[in-house]
C-alpha cells in the first residue's frame, strides 16, 4: 500500500523527498526520546513508587506486549489516514503517556502509563518505519540508517536530560514532563510533505499480497530482528538499573550507560548508509553483529562503571546497523504493502524486547546481571548466519531495467 503524493500536488504542494525526509526524522527522533525518557527513569520510579523488582520486570515485559498491539493499531491508522497523520497520534500519546508515568502516586495509574506508552510507541514505530521506507524508495538509495541516526540522537539527549534532572535533584514527574514538552514540540515541527509519485518495483516473486512465499522469506529478518531487540531491551531497559544495582552508581550516573549505548549508536548509524553502498549490507551486518557481541561480553564483565559505559557505547556502535539495515531490506521485499510487512515484522522486535527484558529482569530481580549480558553476546554471534538475506536499494534507473519476473 503506498501513499503517494498526488492529491496533494493537485492542491499546490511540492513534491520534496528532502522536507519530508526531515520530517520523517523529526518522528524518528521523538521515539527515541520518549523511550529513553521511560527507560532511563525506571530506577528512580521504582525507589519513588515502592516498586517490587518483580513488578517493575512485569511492567517492562507490558510495555513490549502492548507495543505489539499497538503496532496493529498503527497499521490500521496507516491505512485510513497515513503513516504521517499515525505519526502525529502516537506522539502526542506518547506524551501523554510520559506525564502519566512521571505523576502516577499508586500502583494501578503507573500500570495503566505504561500500558499507554506501549501503545502509543507500537502505533509509532509501524508508522516511522513505513513512512521510511516510502522515503527510502523515492531516493533510490539507502537512507534508513540516517533516520536510526536520529533515534539515536533524541535517546542521547533524553538520557542526557534524566541524569541532569537527577543531578539537579528535580523529581522524576518534573524531568518526564519536561521529555513530554520536547516530544511535543517536535509534533508541532511536523509536516505532511508530499513524495514525487514513482513507480513501485515489482514485488519479490511477482505477489503484492502477503502470501506463504513471502512471509517464509520475512523469517531470517524475524530472527536478526529479534536478536537485536534482545539486545536493545537488555542495554536499554536495564543498563540504568545495573548499574545503580550492581556497580553501585548514583542514580546521577546511571543513566549514563544508556546515553552512551545511544551516542554509540548516533556514530553507526551516521556511517551506515555510507558503508552500504561501499561495502554492501552483507559485510556491514557481518562486522556490526560481531563487534556488538564483543562489546556485550565487556559489559558483562564490566569491573566498574566507567568501563560499563565505554562498553555500552561500544555495544551501540556494532548494534546499532542492524535493525535500519533489517527493516529496509525487509520492506523491499513488497513495496506495494510496506506498511503490512513492517508491521508484521515489528511482531519479532516486540518478542525480543519481552525476551530481554523479562530474562534481563529476572536475572536481574536474584542478582545475576551480569549473566543477563552474556547471554545476548552469545545470541548475537548467530547473526552473520542470515547477512546473505540483506540487500540494498535499486535506484530508479536500475529498477527500471530490472526484469519483471526471476
Amino acid at each position: 500500500m503506498s501513499f503517494n503524493a498526488s492529491p496533494r500536488a493537485e492542491c499546490g504542494y511540492p513534491d520534496s523527498k528532502v522536507a519530508a525526509r526531515r520530517g520523517a526524522a523529526l518522528a524518528f527522533a521523538a521515539q527515541g526520546a520518549s523511550v529513553a525518557a521511560v527507560y532511563t527513569t525506571v530506577p528512580a520510579v521504582t525507589e519513588r513508587l515502592g516498586l517490587a523488582p518483580l513488578l517493575t520486570t512485569a511492567l517492562m515485559v507490558a510495555v513490549a506486549l502492548t507495543a505489539g498491539g499497538g503496532s496493529f493499531l498503527g497499521l490500521v491508522a496507516i491505512r485510513r489516514a497515513g503513516p504521517v497523520a499515525t505519526m502525529r497520534g502516537a506522539m502526542v500519546a506518547a506524551a501523554a503517556a510520559l506525564v502519566l508515568i512521571g505523576w502516577a502516586q499508586d500502583h494501578a495509574t503507573v500500570i495503566c502509563a505504561y500500558v499507554l506508552f506501549g501503545l502509543a510507541v507500537g502505533a509509532l514505530d509501524v508508522g516511522v518505519n513505513t513512512r521510511a521506507a516510502e522515503i527510502e524508495r523515492a531516493y533510490g538509495r539507502s537512507v534508513f540508517g540516517s533516520f536510526y541516526t536520529a533515534w539515536s540522537v533524541g535517546g542521547v539527549v533524553a538520557a542526557l536530560l534524566t541524569a541532569g534532572a537527577a543531578r539537579w535533584e528535580w523529581p522524576v514527574a518534573g524531568g518526564l514532563t519536561l521529555q513530554a514538552g520536547i516530544v511535543l514540540l517536535l509534533v508541532s515541527l511536523l509536516r505532511t510533505h508530499a513524495l514525487p509519485a514513482a513507480q513501485a518495483p515489482p514485488d519479490a516473486g511477482g505477489q503484492s499480497s502477503l502470501g506463504r512465499r513471502l512471509w517464509v522469506r520475512l523469517i531470517p529478518f524475524g530472527l536478526v530482528l529479534l536478536v537485536v531487540y534482545v539486545v536493545e531491551s537488555t542495554v536499554s531497559a536495564w543498563s540504568a538499573v545495573y548499574l545503580r544495582q550492581t556497580l553501585t552508581a548514583s542514580l546521577t550516573v546511571a543513566p549514563l550507560a544508556y546515553a552512551a549505548y545511544q551516542a554509540g549508536t548516533v556514530i553507526g548509524r551516521a556511517a551506515a548508509d555510507r558503508l552500504v553502498q561501499t561495502l554492501g549490507a552483507v559485510s556491514v551486518v557481518r562486522m556490526a553483529s560481531l563487534l556488538a557481541a564483543g562489546a556485550l561480553a565487556a559489559l558483562a564483565a564490566a569491573p566498574n562503571w566507567p568501563f560499563a559505559v565505554l562498553a555500552a557505547g561500544a555495544v551501540g556502535l556494532g548494534a546499532s546497523v542492524l535493525a535500519p539495515l533489517c527493516l529496509a531490506s525487509a520492506a523491499r521485499l513488497s513495496p506495494t504493502a510496506s506498511e503490512a510487512v513492517l508491521a508484521r515484522l515489528n511482531l519479532f522486535n516486540y518478542v525480543g524486547v519481552v525476551t530481554g527484558g523479562a530474562l534481563s529482569g529476572l536475572l536481574g530481580s536474584t542478582g545475576h546481571f551480569r549473566l543477563a549480558y552474556a547471554v545476548p553476546a552469545a545470541l548475537v554471534v548467530l547473526v552473520p548466519a542470515s547477512a546473505r538475506h540483506f540487500t540494498r536499494p535499486s535506484s530508479p534507473a536500475r529498477r527500471e531495467s530490472l526484469p519483471r519476473t526471476r
